[in-house]
């Protein structure tokens, strides 16, 4: 858009993690940096992403006191969330709210009680500070807007800018009435549900091929032997094969057991003109329409409608069609771009 713009970053993995806990409880580490980069630069604008644990409240503090208005982008609820999840025992979970931080520490979400405790202390001492700091939290979703302002923020401060795709990630037509498996692009963890998908194929008698990898992988893999389905856990895969397997794919499953801002597996999928199957999770009946979506935890309704996509490849064709049309005017740079702008202006 031409605007004159300076990325400033910090990665937890350069301070260890005594230094990443350090961080979270202080609220930022070396925020002095950011109050310099705003001023060096004259920024009008900071727009923070994924603040926790080096740049945090102070550092969004920061930025403010040096002059520049503040948007803060929300991918989750670790505004709230020890885990960033907001999902607990295979399920939504809502107990920790504003400045509530306490039933994450008595459950012990984190697994660990140094962990829990660090999160717990810094998400409630810091949350004023983080709402006096912030002129405008982005979510990529109407859900998300909504269910952050269940948990604490004002819904006037929230605006929904949805997530955006490349031009050259568009298919011009869906072939996914050629495509020869389902596919599951996810972290393997256990509130993806990537067991449900691999249930669910089973049940429907659908090749399915997992990219991605995680603490679930082992169990996944015991659990396709089991079931005795065909089922590739292909580990980690690069953007380039991530595009390839989307191309080759008949359906993409996205089984969530968390509520989804808005991810970007569906985006891609939908984007490729594949069609989706995914629970009714979060801002995806939003992303994808409500058809593409069954109840979460109904094996029988999601296993039914991968099958009627599986073996009616017109269906599929059509379905894939829609949403190309669907995430192209949804999602496309050029709206992104002007609903950023939008915003900014609005600061």
């Amino acid at each position: 858009a031409g605007i004159a713009h300076e990325l400033f970053e910090r990665r937890s993995a350069d301070v260890g993690p005594a230094g990443a806990a350090a961080a979270l409880v202080r609220g930022g580490a070396r925020t002095d940096q950011i109050a310099t980069a705003v001023q060096e630069m004259r920024a009008t604008v900071a727009h923070a992403h994924n603040t926790l644990p080096l740049i945090g409240a102070r550092g969004l503090a920061a930025a403010r006191e040096a002059g520049a208005k503040v948007a803060l982008t929300l991918h989750n609820v670790r505004l709230f969330c020890a885990t960033g999840l907001g999902e607990r025992d295979g399920g939504p979970c809502t107990r920790c709210r504003g400045r509530n931080s306490l039933p994450g520490l008595v459950l012990n979400c984190r697994r660990s009680l140094p962990q829990a405790l660090a999160y717990a202390t810094a998400l409630s001492v810091h949350h004023p500070t983080v709402l006096a700091s912030v002129d405008r939290f982005v979510t990529p979703s109407a859900w998300a807007a909504d269910r952050v302002a269940f948990l604490g923020l004002p819904r006037d401060r929230v605006e929904v800018v949805p997530h955006a795709l490349p031009a050259d990630a568009f298919a011009e037509r869906s072939r996914a009435h050629e495509g020869a498996y389902a596919l599951v692009l996810s972290r393997l963890s256990p509130e993806k549900g990537v067991d449900d998908a691999i249930s669910a194929c089973a049940a429907a008698g659908v090749p399915l091929r997992v990219a991605g990898d995680g603490p679930e992988r082992e169990r996944l893999e015991a659990l396709a032997a089991r079931t005795g389905s065909e089922v590739e856990l292909l580990g980690r895969v690069s953007p380039g094969e991530a595009q390839d397997l989307l191309r080759g794919a008949a359906a993409v499953l996205v089984p969530s057991h968390c509520h989804e801002f808005s991810p970007y597996s569906a985006l891609e999928a939908m984007a490729q003109g594949v069609p989706v199957v995914a629970t009714a999770m979060g801002g995806l009946p939003e992303l994808i329409g409500a058809g593409g979506c069954v109840p979460l935890h109904d094996g029988e309704a999601f296993a039914a409608r991968l099958a009627a996509l599986w073996t009616d490849p017109r269906r599929r064709e059509a379905e894939g069609a829609q949403l190309i049309v669907r995430a192209r005017a949804n999602h496309s740079e050029e709206r992104f771009t002007r609903d950023l702008l939008r915003l900014y202006r609005e600061l």
